[in-house]
């Protein structure tokens, strides 16, 4: 099918708009890196969790599988994750009611209390109340973004802007890791807190302030009535005057919107089927890619696998670099080749990654796991992880973390269907931080068999359910649905007439 575009460019003020908001991916990343990096220090360990240090130093010759199994250690990364997904659902209130820029606001004050409390801390409790704090900053920040981006964006270029965000995720983890290699060679044993407090400001100060002034989306100013400025906005952003087609097709899904006073429970109606299912495997699927084992636990997992300190802190750079590097991929090719090719080709790359991984670790570990990892072996592996990493920072990554859930939903859902997906994203995200380090202990490499096939299903599920989204108008995704050879049994109305000239046209 042919794609319908609307008049328009990519203007320098939608450029600007769309980099200051997905700048908020910078503060998402950087706590994604710098959580793992801080619970392999051993300052940070003595201090706080005293049991896993003194378990690391007493067991080197130990089952390496079962080092860092701490249910309070894991309880400090993932507590994050879980106020998040409450977070969520307060945020989906304040983007449909208020607009997407006080989201982006909340979620940047809500990060500015978080941080500095998280490097004072002085017991665990403190630590963790700082992790919730930022973890609802970011549950405001997830909700709102990816749909901001979304919403601004030109049809034909909405990959391409939406992606930013997560590029500005990947380049956060990247500083997280950098940082957290630098402070690792302080001999004072106080570098963590530099990392926990004083830096994470900075991304949060950026979207704190930059979301005063960034203008609301013409969607969102539609649906609370200011029709005048949603044209102007729609002339800055479009760099054009010949907005009449784009501006009746937002009034239209206003309208609709407006009659929808329950999104929550008009997103469970059988039209609706199609978005909700996407709304919880896409980010389900995602979490078990395996992904966040890597990135949550990287310095922490590969000084389980026996390299040294500061060389597990210098094998996460490497996976971050490659990971901003990868994601640069998918800027250039999404709107382009279309959401499914990458989809597809990212799972069959993770999946053969997944296998050797775990045969190569199995190899040296066995079931016992004792062991030890030569320089060349350890190399080897560092190289298939960064395969691995590469596949899913084109893939799934970007599409099924921002991008595609974003863009997918009407109107008059959407902030429902949003609010589901970050939710859903976030509880599986603190389910996977909370038992990855107790399952790594139980089912030793056998662990990277079992996401290798979750990342089989979710590529089968991709395969055979996903419509190609690209360059497709956000406001005419419905008919992307009824051209589809399951989903049109679910949202085809029959009492709604669609032409064939308009089908013709996504």
């Amino acid at each position: 099918m042919e794609s319908k575009e609307y008049p328009g460019k990519l203007t320098p003020f939608v450029g600007l708009t769309c980099l200051v908001a997905a700048t908020s991916g910078l503060i998402v990343g950087y706590d994604i890196g710098i959580s793992g990096g801080v619970t392999s220090m051993d300052p940070f360990l003595k201090k706080f969790f005293p049991s896993v240090y003194r378990k690391e130093k007493q067991n080197q010759n130990s089952n390496q599988y079962c080092t860092f199994d701490s249910q309070i250690l894991t309880t400090f990364t993932s507590s994050l994750y879980l106020a998040a997904l409450v977070a969520s659902f307060f945020a989906s209130s304040v983007t449909r009611l208020f607009g997407r820029k006080w989201s982006m606001f909340a979620g940047g004050v809500s990060f500015l209390v978080g941080a500095p409390l998280n490097g004072a801390a002085q017991d665990v409790f403190m630590l963790i109340f700082g992790r919730i704090l930022l973890g609802i900053g970011v549950g405001f920040i997830v909700q709102s973004v990816p749909l901001y981006l979304s919403e601004m964006a030109p049809a034909k270029l909405r990959g391409m802007l939406n992606i930013t965000c997560q590029l500005m995720i990947t380049i956060g983890i990247l500083s997280a890791n950098l940082i957290n290699y630098g402070i690792s060679k302080i001999e004072a044993g106080w570098g963590w807190r530099l990392s926990l407090a004083d830096l994470a400001v900075v991304p949060a100060s950026v979207i704190t302030i930059g979301s005063l002034f960034l203008p609301d989306t013409p969607n969102s100013l539609i649906e609370h009535g200011h029709d005048e400025k949603a044209k102007e906005i729609l002339r800055k952003i479009r760099g054009t005057h010949e907005i009449l087609e784009e501006y009746s097709d937002l009034v239209a899904a206003g309208q609709e919107s407006k009659k929808t006073r329950h999104p929550w429970i008009n997103i469970m109606k059988r039209k609706y089927r199609p978005h909700l299912t996407m709304a919880i495997l896409i980010p389900f699927f995602q979490q078990l890619t395996g992904i966040n084992v890597i990135m949550f636990y990287a310095p922490v997992l590969f000084k389980t696998l026996g390299f040294g300190n500061n060389t597990s802190l210098m094998s996460a750079v490497i996976i971050g670099l490659v990971n901003v590097c990868a994601t640069f991929v998918s800027i250039g090719t999404v709107d382009r080749l279309g959401r499914r090719p990458l989809f597809l080709q990212g799972g069959f790359q993770m999946l053969a990654c997944q296998i050797i991984l775990g045969t190569l670790i199995a190899i040296k570990f066995g079931t016992t796991g004792e062991g030890t990892i030569p320089r060349t072996y350890a190399a080897f592996m560092v190289l298939f992880i960064c395969i691995y990493v590469a596949g899913f920072a084109w893939s799934w990554g970007p599409l099924g973390g921002t991008l595609v859930p974003s863009e997918i939903f009407p109107l008059e859902i959407r902030s429902a269907g949003q609010s589901i997906n970050v939710s859903v994203n976030m509880l599986f995200t603190f389910v996977v931080a909370q038992t990855f380090l107790p399952m790594l202990c139980h089912f030793k490499f056998g662990l990277f068999y079992f996401f290798a096939g979750w990342v089989l299903v979710m590529t089968i599920f991709i395969a055979l359910f996903l419509p190609e989204t690209k360059n497709v108008p956000i406001e005419k995704m419905i008919l992307v649905w009824k051209a589809h050879w399951f989903w049109n049994n679910f949202v085809s109305d029959k009492n709604e007439h669609v032409s064939t000239k308009e089908m013709a046209t996504i």
